[in-house]
């Protein structure tokens, strides 16, 4: 009964809160990647070996350590709650491998798109926009399925900054009750129910957009 009464209430204020960083860095996280995946592959080859660079350091940092400087370097200067802050250094995390996902997704569209499109009078950010990007985007949900579901896991992170997440509600209610192993495998039901749904969504928005082989 304790567990229905304290515990619930706890992780679904928590779960709220979990989905809406998740939620904002994918988001956040697609634009970002998108934008630096157009400009590797349209921007030239230095710009492409400029930003293909400073990806490959950014993805080598750990996630932890990104989310603390953001936090108390850059939000103290900006005045971003810690909520924004965490939202924000997860989406520049999923930015760096976005922008791969999507690079490769685009790479993977045969030539002769480009070359149709420019034939019937297109210009080049039209053929990108209408042609390219509709198809990359299809290839992209495969792998692009995966990075959501590290997304939602890496969520699990932002507690450091007191945002009331999950594992953070879940922590308050160890330290309430003295009942850690409820607490903590609740969490993680949540999270292999989040990732597992996710997954499936994406599995059967892939399959019933699929381009025909």
């Amino acid at each position: 009964m304790e567990v229905i009464t304290i515990l619930i209430p706890y992780i679904l204020r928590g779960l709220n809160v979990t989905l809406k960083v998740t939620g904002v860095a994918l988001s956040c996280g697609l634009v970002f990647g998108l934008i630096l995946a157009l400009l590797r592959v349209y921007g030239g080859s230095l710009l492409s070996k400029i930003i293909a660079q400073s990806l490959t350091i950014l993805r080598s940092l750990p996630h932890i350590l990104l989310l603390l400087v953001i936090y108390f370097v850059i939000a103290r200067v900006v005045n971003l709650s810690p909520f924004w802050a965490a939202s924000l250094s997860l989406a520049i995390i999923s930015s760096a491998y976005q922008a791969e996902i999507i690079r490769g997704a685009i790479l993977a569209v045969p030539s002769g798109q480009m070359i149709a499109a420019r034939s019937i009078g297109m210009n080049r950010i039209k053929a990108i926009w209408h042609v390219i990007l509709p198809l990359a985007f299809r290839y992209a949900i495969p792998p692009w399925s995966n990075e959501a579901a590290i997304i939602i896991k890496d969520s699990s992170l932002v507690y450091v900054l007191g945002v009331p997440e999950i594992m953070r509600q879940a922590q308050y209610y160890s330290a309430r009750t003295y009942q850690p192993f409820t607490a903590y495998l609740t969490v993680a039901l949540i999270y292999f129910m989040l990732t597992f749904i996710t997954n499936r969504g994406l599995d059967a928005i892939e399959r019933h957009i699929r381009i025909p082989i």
